[in-house]
């Protein structure tokens, strides 16, 4: 995901964000936290330790955490996936999915004729619901959860399919907003590029997830049954790793944020400071994970009330 630096000056007029060493030190203050899942909890392949035990202290002591991810996969799959990586159950209240929210818009559509844009994985997006998986020629809509082999591809490959199925003017449901994720010690692609690329050729996209706002709608919603009670948006910490969606649809639903800042955005983090003539051929922590430095990170952006290299 690419980031524009902004230049100095127009970084001097901004203060640098604060870094934390754990969320302790300003968690509790919030009765709930809406908590990233891939980048934050876990990179696709393990899970944070120090992330997991953050979260269920933090339950332990009253808090309320609702994991929300652009993950086009149910929540009871993402679920057992947590599990699986090390995320115990003790430190989540519940989840909640862009895939959650596309099989909300897919039941608005009783038979529609889908080709699924998608890895087979992301087949679960579709049990029990009234539709049919069609060959993109016979196709009334698109459902996008990413790339057919993400190990392997990238957006420029689609460009002929995506191009075919701009000019039949089909809407495509993008079930992961995600540019890009981590997976271990690797950026790959996710169904947000491919939906930008259907753009570009001219389609039409609804978007499932974050930074947009039907799922923080729902996701207070989820939070206000969760405590008995509605939460006001100064009431819940938003945690992510992502600038154009966690901290974005954090700030649009007027949310305090704290930006994990290791891993989804180093290279941008880099970038910047190169810019500035720093030697970054073995960047160090404190090079790298500086206040204004991440605020410049930021461009034009809202700033969270801070950062963290990770959740701790």
């Amino acid at each position: 995901m690419e980031t524009s630096a902004p230049s100095s000056n127009e970084s001097s007029a901004r203060p640098p964000i604060k870094m934390l060493d754990s969320i302790a030190e300003f968690g509790h203050r919030y009765p709930a936290w809406i908590v990233d899942i891939w980048g934050v909890m876990h990179d696709g392949i393990s899970a944070n330790e120090a992330a997991v035990a953050a979260t269920a202290g933090y339950r332990a002591q009253g808090g309320i955490v609702l994991l929300l991810s652009n993950s086009p996969r149910p929540s009871p799959e993402v679920q057992t996936q947590l599990g699986a990586l090390g995320v115990i159950e003790s430190a989540y209240d519940d989840t909640l999915t862009s895939g959650d929210l596309t099989r909300h818009e897919l039941e608005k559509r009783p038979g529609v004729k889908v080709f699924h844009l998608g890895p087979e994985r992301d087949k679960p997006i579709f049990t029990g619901l009234d539709v049919r998986l069609v060959d993109h020629e016979d196709a009334e809509l698109i459902v996008c959860s990413g790339l057919f082999n993400d190990d392997v591809e990238g957006p420029a490959d689609y460009n002929d399919l995506l191009s075919n199925l701009a000019a039949r003017k089909l809407l495509m449901l993008c079930a992961n907003p995600d540019h890009m994720v981590e997976r271990g010690d690797e950026l790959v692609y996710c169904a947000g590029a491919l939906a930008d690329l259907y753009e570009d050729f001219g389609g039409e996209v609804s978007y499932s997830g974050k930074p947009y706002q039907p799922i923080y709608q729902l996701a207070l919603k989820k939070l206000g049954d969760l405590a008995g009670r509605q939460l006001a948006p100064r009431e819940i910490l938003a945690v992510g790793d992502g600038i154009n969606t966690d901290m974005r649809g954090a700030a649009e639903a007027e949310l305090d944020a704290l930006f994990i800042a290791g891993g989804l955005h180093a290279s941008d983090l880099k970038t910047i400071a190169t810019a500035d003539g720093g030697d970054l051929s073995e960047p160090s922590d404190d090079v790298l994970y500086d206040g204004a430095l991440l605020t410049r990170l930021f461009a034009d952006q809202q700033l969270p009330v801070a950062a963290m290299r990770k959740l701790a």
